[in-house]
């Protein structure tokens, strides 16, 4: 007896409605940095309910406009080249409070990558405890992932490159580390 293929339809959307709302992981789709579809899991990790998210500006998930803005580009290389993008970053929750995350982007616009994307976020912080670093140590970190050289964060955030070097090497001892890309492979920002 064969199957009414419209009824067979609705259960296979059924059934990837129920997949994407009860997925282990946050899952969220954007449309240029704004959060457009999200799981129930999603909101969870960050300490939200689903409905306040959704429409919201990603900037919402960022400490500040700063962080925002600093980490579009890390990554949109690669997700320009068709890729896929990952990552382990510390994101804070709605009340302020940092955790460690693992972060997966596909872009579904290779040639404007964050005009469409999906994302993927786990809470991977009880595998890897928040180290607490100031805001100039944060801002240090995610150059150094952006590749930038030390002459190169100090006049984007307009500071010394000597500063850089003190903030770079107050990083290196924190986290018991001899160069930067031990540093940044302890951060998750480059491959261990």
């Amino acid at each position: 007896m064969a199957s009414d293929p419209k009824q067979d339809d609705i259960d296979y959307h059924s059934l990837c409605d129920l997949a994407f709302e009860h997925a282990p992981i946050g899952l969220v789709l954007t449309e240029n940095r704004v959060i457009r579809a999200c799981n129930r899991t999603f909101a969870e990790i960050f300490g939200y309910e689903k409905d306040e998210l959704i429409g919201q500006s990603f900037r919402v998930l960022y400490a500040s406009n700063d962080d925002f803005e600093q980490i579009r580009d890390v990554g949109l290389q690669t997700l320009k080249g068709g890729g896929r993008y990952t990552d382990e970053r510390i994101m804070p929750r709605k009340d302020g409070s940092l955790f460690w995350c693992r972060f997966r982007a596909h872009s579904l616009t290779p040639d404007d990558p964050l005009s469409k994307t999906i994302l993927s976020y786990a809470d991977i912080s009880d595998h890897r405890p928040y180290i607490a670093l100031s805001a100039r140590e944060r801002q240090i970190v995610t150059h150094l992932m952006g590749g930038k050289t030390s002459k190169e964060i100090a006049r984007h955030i307009g500071i010394s490159p000597r500063t850089v070097e003190y903030y770079r090497s107050r990083l290196l001892k924190k986290f018991n580390v001899s160069n930067v890309t031990e540093l940044l492979a302890h951060l998750g920002g480059a491959p261990v």
